[in-house]
């Protein structure tokens, strides 16, 4: 099935790439091209595009010029940057799409296929992402709410309500107060490496826990957690002298 596709960009070269890996491995994908915000916003009303590969940052415009001047935001969007580590970091927590340059072809395929699947289902949910990606551009402070996608959509969560996470093979499994509990299409590795400033630590290679959580640390091999909730989590021998260093103990 052919998908209408703008590629918004000010670097020709990365405007080729994205076109040549589109041509390659979707071939009947309809492509323009716009390289100013004032050129995408005219080709958006005219071709209406799906899907938008949008950069953040060109000359002297941002790709957040873009959608704040669109008429509406109908289309799927996955998001191009150079190496910025709060911009990516904005993007995860938002759970958008996005490729960091120089672009990777595997994780450029992955990319589009995800952006493509949610075409039809999602593209609301889509939108509710996209604002609360604009108020983390203004700020340098780490978010405190989480979008945590699903098999139904996506869930936004405040960071501090989460008391640990359990991985489940790919998946990773969140849990609350009240045993409620919620299943998230990320790895648990994602979000470690996500949740670090906000005093979470990898105590087992299943788990990754709020500190703030824990109720009390008993000792042993490795020794064991109590989280708020009762829950008894193993902490790793390996994990154990980082772990109590982070409690001070």
């Amino acid at each position: 099935m052919s998908t209408r596709v703008l590629i918004i960009d000010d670097e020709l070269q990365s405007r080729l790439l994205i076109r040549k890996l589109l041509s390659d491995h979707y071939p009947a994908w309809q492509i323009k091209e716009a390289e100013t915000v004032a050129t995408a916003i005219e080709t958006t009303r005219d071709f209406s595009p799906q899907l938008v590969f949008l950069d953040v940052q060109m000359r002297n415009e941002t790709g957040f010029d873009f959608l704040d001047k669109v008429d509406k935001i109908n289309f799927g969007i996955v998001f191009t940057t150079a190496h910025s580590e709060f911009a990516v970091k904005a993007f995860r927590y938002s759970a958008l799409d996005y490729l960091v340059k120089p672009l990777d072809t595997e994780e450029f395929i992955s990319a589009v296929n995800k952006a493509s699947q949610r075409l039809q289902t999602q593209l609301p949910e889509e939108n509710e992402r996209i604002e609360y990606l604009k108020q983390l551009k203004g700020t340098q402070k780490v978010p405190e709410k989480l979008i945590i996608p699903t098999a139904e959509g996506f869930l936004f969560v405040n960071v501090n309500d989460i008391l640990y996470c359990h991985a489940l093979s790919n998946y990773t499994e969140f849990y609350f107060a009240g045993k409620k509990k919620l299943l998230s299409s990320y790895t648990l590795g994602y979000y470690a490496e996500l949740l670090s400033e906000h005093n979470f630590f990898r105590i087992h290679r299943s788990y990754l826990v709020n500190l703030a959580h824990i109720k009390m640390y008993k000792r042993g091999d490795g020794g064991v957690v109590i989280m708020n909730d009762g829950e008894e989590i193993e902490v790793s021998r390996n994990n154990k002298d980082a772990f109590l260093k982070m409690l001070k103990l």
